[in-house]
């Protein structure tokens, strides 16, 4: 069953939780997982697709966008469901809970103190949890830790 890990940002910068996110994306990378980064439109994927090249000095994060023809990297980016085959972990920035979800090891949802993300991370819960998946919730201190 897949395990869900709620990450609680304690601000309500749209920016910082990004970064949030790019980070969490390269700790897993670097521990070798293969990562999708769902998110709620084409243009947030563009957001991100620019920002892993350049949230940190220094930092590699081989990415790709879905659709693109044989996909390889282990990140892909997409706002649709994820793509088939086989990936480690999907990283939900949607406000939805992710269409395919049950495929990943594990699934990470980033929620901040806007009140619609607030709200919309409290219901993906209640479903997760409604469901029986083992769920984790990290309170994050700082915007960068």
């Amino acid at each position: 069953m897949t395990r869900v890990d709620f990450y609680i940002l304690p601000g309500r910068d749209p920016h910082t939780r990004r970064l949030t996110a790019c980070k969490l994306i390269e700790k897993a990378f670097r521990q070798g997982h293969s990562l999708y980064l769902k998110t709620d439109s084409a243009e947030e994927t563009r957001q991100f697709d620019d920002l892993l090249w350049t949230f940190r000095q220094g930092s590699f994060v081989p990415h790709e966008l879905a659709g693109t023809p044989k996909a390889e990297a282990p990140v892909i980016i997409g706002h649709e469901p994820p793509p088939e085959g086989s990936r480690d972990v999907l990283v939900n920035m949607g406000m939805t809970m992710p269409e395919g979800f049950e495929a990943f090891d594990r699934v990470a949802e980033l929620v901040d103190q806007d009140a619609a993300i607030r709200r919309a991370g409290r219901e993906r819960y209640k479903q997760y949890q409604a469901q029986g998946h083992a769920i984790t919730t990290h309170q994050l201190d700082r915007p960068d830790a």
